[in-house]
């Protein structure tokens, strides 16, 4: 990296409850999911970023003011204790998402505070566990889509299914298929005002899915992608002009 490159700098956001409370997740996330995402996320993309993570039961869920606006891209994972989460920030996460903070929601984050919001929908759909996955690249050329292979096999994942009750995405990179014959828009790009975000499905606690390789390049990928910093503005206060001041010979104030 040269010196004039932008140290990259994301949060990984977590629950952080059911690793602690089963010890069969706890096995396959000894630290938590946040500290395997954070480290695929380290892994790959190195220097080139900085990554945080927080948790539910830290103060204000780790999620001061100050680490937020720091934060180029915010991942979040949660399941069971979404309601838990503070309105406060669920608002600021929300906000700083329209002024360009970008945004990765994972799995079944889906139906958090602030995916919904930022949906404006219920975002519900079907699921069945233990299933096999199969994740097809439909949009090739996306940057989400770079180096992976196509299809990535899931062997044992959690089946999430249409109807999914959210807005048309604006970039569909990815579908998946399952055993039963289901299929679910697992990849979906949306813009909210200045910022970007990325919905990705894979990620059940109960499956090593944030080990396997592809899905790790695939979060690395998201990232860049969601990490629109140098675009946000903060919004600036109005001003009074007076009328026709645009005109020609009209004084501009």
């Amino acid at each position: 990296m040269t010196k004039a490159e932008r140290v990259l700098r994301a949060t990984v956001w977590n629950e952080y409850v059911e690793e602690r409370e089963d010890p069969s997740i706890g096995e396959l996330y000894p630290n938590g999911l946040h500290t395997t995402i954070a480290e695929g996320l380290l892994e790959l993309l190195g220097e080139r970023v900085a990554v945080g993570t927080a948790t539910l039961g830290q103060p204000r869920h780790g999620l001061p003011s100050e680490l937020l606006d720091g934060t180029d891209v915010l991942l979040w994972w949660g399941h069971r204790a979404h309601q838990a989460v503070d309105d406060a920030v669920v608002e600021d996460v929300c906000r700083l998402v329209h002024d360009g903070m970008g945004l990765v929601v994972l799995h079944s984050a889906v139906h958090s505070k602030v995916f919904r919001r930022l949906m404006g929908t219920s975002c519900r759909l079907d699921w069945r566990h233990d299933d096999r996955e199969v994740l097809w690249t439909v949009e090739p050329d996306h940057p989400i889509a770079s180096g992976i292979r196509n299809p990535v096999v899931i062997p044992c994942s959690e089946m999430y299914g249409e109807p999914f009750d959210i807005p048309p995405p604006d970039e569909l990179v990815f579908i998946s298929s399952f055993e039963g014959g289901e299929v679910f828009r697992s990849g979906c790009c949306f813009r909210r005002g200045r910022g970007r975000v990325f919905f990705f499905a894979p990620g059940d606690e109960r499956y090593p899915i944030y080990h396997q390789p592809e899905i790790r390049r695939i979060l690395a990928n998201a990232v860049r992608w969601a990490d629109r910093r140098p675009a946000r503005i903060q919004p600036a206060g109005g001003v009074e002009r007076p009328r026709g001041w645009y005109q020609d010979g009209a004084e501009a104030r």
